[in-house]
Order: structure tokens, then sequence, then C-alpha cells
């Protein structure tokens, strides 16, 4: 019901109607070439035009790349194995089914659009193979192959002609906007964590959306190699400026919980914070074009701006102040090398400086789930043979149909946690579409004679389909209900409607998700809550990696992913209160994983014989356990209070140490770990002075 209002209320805008215009003259385009061209299926080119449609040429054109890959791949591997296997059915459905659950699974992994690949190479070859089967005494397993390879490639050229050459929308544009606006929101929250105490409360919320924003950046990115832009050729240091912004994120986190230690403590340190705030904002908006032999400059007046915080300051406030200078400073040379990035980026200079140690690596160092991976694959392999072992015992001709559209909805939507509720949208829209293509099919067609009347015939539905995709709640209907009309109308240059087979097809066209809805239902469905769950699960294991991780590259690497699943884990709409808070403390811990790694420094500059040197080695043992428990979803509480009481003891300790510095970055260190990472209340903590010389 709710869909349905949105459509009834849907009124579409000026860049809509630009947007289906070049769409709908694109997939006439390639209408018109498949005539021209005699293929078999024309309406594989056409279709081709709807699915890669996009507002932004970029994402148009990288889109038609991947599908031409997938397809490639999708017709070798039919052409390969169905000669072999077509004798078999079982054996060949067996094959098929592990096929499609394999490029699935892979696609799922690969965060990136170029996992269109993958999932179209195994639903394709389901398509291709099939429809073998089905014209087996009218058609060549080559021919077939080559057809559908074709059909394809000319909706791709036809596409990439028309939205290249007619009012071209470039994402460059709007990644601009986005990376700015993220630089912007941060400065500004920074601003007012520094300024404005009740801004502490509600600080994660600002902070999830711009780690949300940078995922969404970084896979943005990635479309700026297919087009024209100004920011063409720069997906790899725009990626590599996201991945130090995400360190960013995880700095201002560590600041916001040094400022809430702080005012429960006192808050007369407040003003001259404010006064080391405003210097520290001049000098960063001073700077309009940075030197790379200048990013670790700080402000003039830093140490004397610290030097009055720390006489207004209480004792028990200074190892607090410490870590906070620490913070600030850091924030202020990553925000320095943000901007030379960012303005390098925008000269068309794709080098980094030599000071930032660049966190890309070939294989992502993002978040990837691996059960989900598993999971959606193993049901895809469930559905193409039940669906397929429905067709061969039935003796069922059109059941073909059946089997591809239950491949095909077993695929496309199993990103998401519930593919369910989608798929039920989608197999409404293929009940719609069964009965457009009856009015066309028996109303409309029987008076078109020629081309130009069938594109004025289709343009009034078809055009306000497409001008519904730019609105993602509307697509979910407005995709399945034109692929469906268009698909069921089968257009070719010697146009029959075989009745009998329109009213098999539209049956298997609806029965086909009807058994992907089922099969995934039990198999991969899950709620926010369950996943958001595993991802916990996930963080918490990171973690305790992190205890074992030398302080470098490949540390941030570590700590780049942390963060990028902690941009996932805040796009889940959980129910459960305890999921919110732990979801919300996870970001507090990932700012906090940095001084686990600095324990293990400080370990390895001190003598091994000293009693506090085996007392940190319980304690990295004391918060691998504790993590465990967290991430096995253990009982925790009496593993906290110990590690608490050990963190207390090595805070007395540590007074005894020859070496001031390590001592005083000892105590940074477990101040940070007791208050962000075991989330110790004000009375939980003892409040110990800094060593001082």
């Amino acid at each position: 019901m709710l869909l349905t209002k949105q459509i009834l209320a849907f009124r579409p805008n000026k860049m809509d109607w630009i947007f289906a215009t070049k769409t709908f003259l694109a997939g006439m385009l390639a209408l018109y070439v498949a005539f021209s061209l005699n293929l078999a299926y024309p309406i594989w080119a056409v279709g081709t035009v709807f699915v890669i449609a996009n507002p932004y040429s970029g994402m148009t054109s990288s889109k038609s790349l991947y599908r031409v890959l997938g397809t490639l791949l999708g017709a070798i591997v039919s052409i390969v194995v169905t000669p072999a296997l077509i004798n078999t059915p079982w054996i060949f459905t067996f094959f098929l089914a592990f096929w499609v659950g394999f490029c699935l699974y892979i696609s799922l992994l690969d965060r990136t659009p170029r996992s269109y690949i993958c999932m179209l190479a195994g639903y394709t070859t389901v398509i291709i193979s099939y429809n073998i089967v089905y014209n087996i005494d009218t058609s060549s397993v080559f021919d077939m192959a080559i057809g559908r390879f074709l059909e394809i490639t000319v909706g791709v050229v036809c596409s990439a002609i028309v939205t290249t050459t007619i009012f071209p929308m470039h994402i460059g544009p709007a990644v601009k906007t986005r990376v700015s606006k993220a630089l912007q929101d941060t400065r500004e929250l920074f601003e007012k964590i520094l300024i404005d105490e009740k801004e502490l409360g509600n600080y994660s919320t600002a902070l999830s959306s711009i780690a949300r924003d940078i995922a969404d950046i970084h896979v943005m990115a990635v479309h700026l190699s297919y087009e024209k832009s100004t920011l063409q050729g720069m997906t790899k240091p725009l990626q590599e400026m996201l991945h130090q912004l995400s360190m960013l994120v995880s700095n201002l986190v560590s600041m916001a919980e040094r400022i809430k230690q702080l005012d429960q403590i006192d808050m007369k340190y407040r003003d001259a914070l404010k006064v080391a705030n405003e210097h520290i904002i001049d000098f960063l908006q001073r700077d309009h074009d940075i030197s790379e032999f200048k990013l670790n400059a700080l402000p003039e007046s830093f140490d004397q701006d610290f030097a009055a915080i720390s006489a207004s300051a209480t004792a028990s406030q200074q190892v607090m102040l410490l870590s906070l200078r620490m913070d600030l400073r850091h924030f202020i040379q990553n925000v320095r090398a943000l901007k030379l990035i960012w303005q390098r980026i925008q000269k068309g200079d794709a080098t980094l400086p030599e000071s930032v140690a660049p966190l890309t690596t070939n294989y992502p160092s993002l978040h990837r789930d691996y059960g989900m991976a598993v999971r959606g694959g193993i049901s895809a392999f469930i559905v193409v043979v039940v669906a397929t072992g429905f067709w061969i015992l039935s003796g069922w001709k059109a059941g073909f149909m059946l089997a591809e559209m239950a491949a095909i909805s077993a695929c496309i939507l199993t990103f998401m946690d519930n593919p369910v509720p989608a798929l039920k949208i989608f197999i409404r829209g293929n009940i719609y579409a069964g009965v457009f293509v009856f009015l066309y099919a028996y109303g409309i067609f029987p008076y078109v004679t020629e081309f130009w009347q069938l594109c004025l015939v289709l343009a009034p539905f078809v055009m306000y389909c497409l001008m519904m995709f730019p609105h993602p709640p509307l697509t979910a209907l407005a995709l399945p209900l034109l692929m469906g009309t268009i698909m069921g109308l089968n257009l070719q240059n010697r146009y029959v409607l075989d009745q009998v087979f329109f009213f098999d097809a539209s049956i298997g066209t609806v029965i086909g998700p009807i058994i992907s809805v089922y099969v995934i239902h039990l198999v991969r469905a899950m709620s926010p809550d369950i996943t958001a769950q595993r991802i916990l699960s996930l963080h918490y294991k990171a973690i305790r990696q992190a205890l074992y991780i030398p302080y470098g590259v490949n540390f941030r690497i570590h700590l780049r992913g942390m963060l990028d699943r902690i941009g996932i884990l805040n796009t889940k709409v959980v129910q459960s209160d305890s999921l919110k808070k732990n979801i919300h403390l996870a970001l507090i811990e990932s700012s906090a994983v940095i001084d686990l790694t600095r324990i293990q420094e400080l370990m390895n500059k001190m003598d091994d014989q000293l009693s506090i040197f085996q007392s940190l080695a319980d304690l990295q043992s004391y918060l691998d356990d504790y993590f465990r428990a967290k991430e096995l979803h253990q009982a925790e509480d009496e593993l906290r209070n110990t590690l608490l009481n050990k963190i207390q003891n090595i805070q007395q300790e540590a007074f005894v140490l020859d070496d001031i510095n390590i001592a005083q970055r000892l105590q940074v260190s477990l101040n940070n770990i007791q208050s962000s990472l075991c989330h110790a209340t004000f009375d939980e903590t003892a409040q110990v002075h800094l060593v001082s010389a």
C-alpha cells in the first residue's frame, strides 16, 4: 500500500523527463539496430539499455562494460559446458546450480560495482543454456551464445552513444559535492566538540553519518574512470583520500571521549580550550595552498595554549589532557594532509604526499561478510536445482522460463539483509507486466505496421516507468514492470505471438520468483538485528587481532577495515535497544584500538624483567579473553571487572618507571583503554595523576 501511495503521489521533475527521454531514445535505437541486423532476440538489446540505465553517464558506462564482460563470460561457459552435459540433465542442472552459486558468492564479497560481472555471468549461463535446450531443433549452441552477446553489445553501444552525447550528466561534480560536504561536516563537528558540551551527547550520530558518506563515495569513485569529467582518472587517489578521512573520524571520536572524561571531573579548563580551538580553526582556514614540506606544521600558539589549558585543569585531568593534546596534533596534521590531497586531485594530480603512507591494497581492506556470501550462494544453488528439477520432472516445455526467472531472482537482490520483501514487489511487477503484455499484444499491436508507430505506442508506458528509475523506492516496482513487459512482448522482425506460450511464459515468470522467495526466506534471509550482531562479532574479533599488530601501515589498514565495518553497522535499522547501544559503542571502541598497539610498542622499550612488563602481558591476555567473550556472546562482566582492576594496578606501577616519557604514554593509553574499550564509568575509575619528572 505504501508503494502504491508513493506511485500515485509521484510527480516527475525536469531531470526525470530528460533521463527518461534519453533512455527511451537509446532503447528504441537499440531495437532498430537489432531489427536491422536481424538478431534473433532484439528484446535483449532494448532490455539491456533499460537495465543499465542511470542518470549519471559514468555509472551507465561502467555498468555497460561490466554487463558485456559478464555476458561474455556466461556465453563462454555455456558454449563449453552445454554440449558436454546437455544429454545428462541432472548433472547439467547441478553444474549450473553450482556455477550460479559460486558466481553469486564471489559477487557478494566484492563490494564494488564490478561485482556485477560475476553475478551476471552466473545467471547469463543459465539463460543461454536453457534457451539452447528449448530451441535445440532450430539453433546451435554457438549461434545462441554469440547472438546473446551481440544483442547485449548493441544495447550497450546505443546506450553509451546517447548518454554521452545528449545532455550528459557526469558523476564527477556529484562526487566533488559529496567530498566537500564530508570535509565540511568533519570540520563543523570538530568545532562543536571542542566548544559545545551539548554536542558531545550526539556526536556519534554525526560521525556515523560521515562514515556512511565515506562508504558511499568510495563506491561512486569507481565510476570516475568511465566518463569525461574534472575528476576523470582520480579513482585511486580519491579512494586513498577517503581512507585517510576515515582515520580522521577515529581521531574525532577519541577527542570527544577525552573531553567527556574531562568534563566529568571539572569544567574550568573549557575557557582555555575555547581559546585554543579558535587558534586551531583560524590556522586550518588560513592555509588555502598547503605546501607538502609544511604538512606537520602546528599553530604558533599551540604549546602556549595547552600550557594555559593544563594550568587551569586539576591534577587528575592531566592524563586526559595529554591524550587530548596528542589527538589534536594528529587531527591538525591529518586535516592538512587531506586538504593537500584534495587540492591535488582537483588539479588532476594523482600523487600522494611523501609523508602520507598509502592505505590502498590490491584487495581493498573493506568489510566482507563471508557468512552472507555463503548463504547467498547456497540459496542460489538450491533455487536453480528446485526450479530446473521441476522443469525436468514436469515435462513442461515452457518451464525453462520458470527456471531462468528463478535463477535471476535468486541473484539480483541478495545484497540485502532480507531480500524477500523486495522480491515480493518484483513478483508484483511481473504480474502487472503480464497484464500490459496482454493489452499491447491483443489490443494495440494488431494496428501497428511501422517502426515509428511501435515507438509511439510504447513511449507513454516506457517513459513513465523510466521516470521512476531515479527514485529508489519506486525503482523496485518500475524496473521489473518495464523489463517484464518488454521481455514478454518478445519483439521480432517477424512478430507472431503464440497465445499458449504467452500464458505459459507469464505463469513461469511468476512461479520462478516465488520459488526463490521461499528458498531465500528459509536459507538466506536475515533480519537487520541478526546481521548487526554478526558484524559486531567480527568487530570484536578485529579488536583482538589489533592486540598483536605493530603500529604502522598494516595496523592503519586494519583500522580502516574496522571503521568501514562501523559504517555498514550504522546502515542497519535495528530494533533492539541493546544492539543500538553496542553499535554506538563500537565506534568508540575503534577509536581506542590504537592504544592496544601503543601498549605493545611501549613494552618493546621496557626491560622484560620488570614486574610491570609482565603485568602488561597479562593485560593483553585479559583483553583477548574479554573481547573473545563478547565475540562469542558470552558473559563478560567478571572479565571486565578483572580488566579494570588490572588497569588501575598498572597505573600505580607506572610511577616506578625511570623513563618518564614511557610512563606518561603508558598512563594515557591505559586511561583510553579503560574508558573507550572497557567503557568504565567515572565511579569505576581511579583518577590517577600524571607521572611527572
